[in-house]
């Protein structure tokens, strides 16, 4: 009978016979092997994506490497998406035996990778169509993904093809999107011992620029360090956004590192950081200017688990002198649930203005302050139950006082001043805020009625609140988010303020942004009396067509003084405020209100009376019409019922009801 040592020793040699065998096997059929995985992939490309993939040669090289030349992939009645000259690559052994490829080496020479997109379609579509089965398997099951597996799934693949060392010798990436192209030419391409050099020629149908990649990269232990640069003078240029999206953006350089990525239990972390100088970003829809970003950098930790994705609050983004630490996370374990918070730690107040970007504050530049300050924001939204939003802005200032303003002079709202405003970047006629204009109004010589109607469907809280209304600002978001678009502002009249006298009506992130640090300071360093702004509202804000101010309003419509309109003037005066323009579409062929208007009268009428805004004498002459008398008469003669077209719905959005 054997002992347990000579078990062993059995056992060993017969794993060893077996792993020999397999090896014997694999080496005397590899050939065989391969042929047939290459007709295996050339016939599924074929049925699945309409499309040839070929190559003329393939063959091992040593032990597990393998040689492959003249390779393509052609979609039918389609441009080819890539062809090779050259292919040597080596895969580990150990990994493949378990079924996994982990490349160690790869050189490729002479080829290119094209995207074409043109009036005959995507070169690349049939690769873009979903996989019906998987999709119908996993809606069955319907099962919650696990976002640490799925996401160290993808991260090790996707790792274990990168080689350790590399060679890529004239190698092409193309893009054509309907005559937009982008061609990036690498000449050559090295990474060896885990140290990556390459330049790269880049050309588009705007510019032509060289380009350094240069850095560590260390794809077996998830470390990576690389930077890019400008080998000529000037900033790096973004190929392509400059065209498809009017997108304008460069940069100095852009430092890429990846720490860590570690899964340890139920749960995945990636640490490291990223940094970037002088970003410079131009677009419509962001500011007037270019923006600019002198030094930023972003030190991320993400942390994965099987019901969330999270951005640690450890994390923390520099901004030239400004630093906080962002908390973002999507949770699904019971509800959908978004959280994000910011965090500012103390920091004096004129790092902050100095270190806004330049072209997004365009009004803040010049400004001075003093003191210092902390902020901090907490919001959360529950898709499943929007109302249950939370948003908590603080704000905690330490002698914090502007000493000197920028641009934008707040102080100016106590004094005359001439008022132009700006309509799709024309400025239009001046208009004087001062007692020497005759249609002047001081607030005290503006009807009553027009004062409380105007506060209730503009800012019912206009004299309690610092600028902005907390619960009007939630509701706004909650809209926002379950329309899928910008459908509902939260617009005081403090707001409204600073957009029509500093700002322009363009609408840009950086307006936004403006008008709401422009709002807080008016406010809270109490620069204006609520009554002077008020008065100064009612006296700049647009009536009709280039109708600016109460005191031209109520002559172009009523030919009356301000003080002697009646209460449905004053509703109606109130009701076309947010689209002053439009105001002859509340009116018929015979000059009489509509149904709509009258039905949004009687419901401002209740509400104030609700309020204790009106008393039942203040009523009593209410069935009187609405008659225009003025100048507005001829905005509103139509003779025709189909004329226009009305929607009441959009009516009813159109004018804030």
């Amino acid at each position: 009978m054997r002992s347990k040592k000579q078990k062993f020793f059995l056992f060993t040699k017969i794993l060893l016979a077996i792993f020999f065998t397999i090896v014997i096997v694999f080496f005397v059929f590899r050939n065989t092997l391969l042929q047939q995985a290459i007709a295996k992939v050339t016939k599924k490309i074929d049925n699945e994506y309409s499309s040839t993939f070929s190559v003329k040669e393939a063959k091992f090289d040593g032990f597990t490497g393998i040689r492959l030349t003249e390779i393509a992939l052609v979609p039918k009645d389609a441009d080819t998406i890539f062809k090779i000259q050259k292919m040597k690559t080596s895969v580990s052994f150990w990994h493949l035996l378990v079924g996994d490829i982990q490349l160690g080496t790869l050189e490729i020479s002479n080829g290119f990778v094209q995207l074409i997109k043109n009036k005959k379609g995507k070169n690349f579509e049939a690769f873009l169509k979903k996989d019906n089965i998987k999709v119908a398997e996993t809606e069955t099951t319907n099962e919650k993904r696990d976002y640490a597996d799925f996401a160290y799934r993808i991260i090790s693949k996707a790792l274990d093809l990168i080689p350790t060392d590399m060679r890529l010798e004239n190698l092409s990436f193309k893009l054509d999107d309907n005559g937009k192209k982008a061609t990036i030419d690498i000449k050559n391409l090295i990474l060896i011992d885990k140290q990556l050099d390459t330049k790269i020629n880049v050309q588009t149908n705007t510019f032509a620029q060289r380009w350094r990649i240069k850095g560590f990269a260390d794809p077996r232990n998830n470390k990576t360090d690389i930077g890019f640069f400008n080998l000529d003078t000037g900033a790096i240029k973004m190929p392509y956004f400059d065209e498809r999206f009017n997108l304008k953006s460069s940069f100095d350089s852009i430092r890429l590192n990846v720490e860590n990525i570690d899964r340890n239990g139920d749960e995945l972390r990636i640490d490291g950081f990223t940094s970037i100088a002088n970003l410079k970003i131009n677009h419509p829809k962001i500011a007037s200017k270019d923006v600019v970003i002198k030094n930023a950098k972003f030190n991320y930790h993400f942390l994965l688990g099987k019901d969330f994705i999270a951005l640690d609050s450890s994390s923390t983004v520099e901004l030239n002198k400004i630093k906080f630490h962002p908390y973002l996370a999507y949770e699904t374990k019971e509800d959908t649930i978004y959280n994000l918070k910011v965090a500012i730690p103390k920091m004096k107040a004129q790092d902050f203005i100095t270190s806004l970007p330049d072209g997004l504050f365009a009004n803040f530049q010049g400004m001075e302050a003093e003191g210092n300050f902390n902020y901090t924001l907490n919001f959360m939204f529950n898709k499943n139950n929007p109302k249950q939003l939370v948003f908590d802005s603080k704000l905690n200032k330490e002698n914090l006082k502007i000493t000197k303003f920028g641009a934008a002079n707040l102080n100016k709202l106590n004094s005359d001043f001439v008022y132009r405003a700006i309509v799709n970047d024309i400025p239009q006629r001046p208009v004087l805020v001062g007692l020497s204009n005759p249609n002047y109004t001081p607030l005290h010589q503006i009807s009553p009625y027009l004062r409380k109607s105007v506060l209730t469907t503009e800012d019912p809280s206009f004299f309690s609140h610092n600028g902005f209304i907390g619960e009007a600002f939630k509701q706004s978001i909650i809209k926002n988010i379950k329309t899928k678009k910008f459908s509902r502002g939260a617009s005081t009249i403090s707001m409204q303020l600073i957009k029509n006298v500093f700002l322009t009506r363009q609408k840009t992130l950086s307006r936004k942004l403006e008008e709401i640090l422009l709002v807080y300071i008016l406010e809270n360093n109490r620069i204006s009396s609520k009554e002077r702004m008020l008065e100064v509202y009612f006296n700049v804000i647009e009536w009709g067509p280039n109708v600016y101010g109460i005191g031209e309003a109520s002559r172009f419509y009523f030919q009356k003084n301000p003080s002697e309109l009646t209460l449905n003037e004053c509703l109606y005066l109130a009701s076309i405020i947010p689209s002053p323009k439009k105001f002859m579409y509340q009116f018929d062929g015979d000059g009489n209100l509509r149904g709509f208007a009258i039905t949004k009268q009687k419901y401002l009428t209740n509400l104030m009376l609700r309020r204790g805004l009106l008393s039942a004498d203040d009523t009593i002459y209410k069935s009187q019409p609405v008659i225009i008398s003025g100048n507005a008469k001829s905005f509103i003669r139509l003779t025709e019922k189909d004329t226009i077209a009305i929607d009441t719905m959009a009516i009813d959005e159109e004018f804030g009801f």
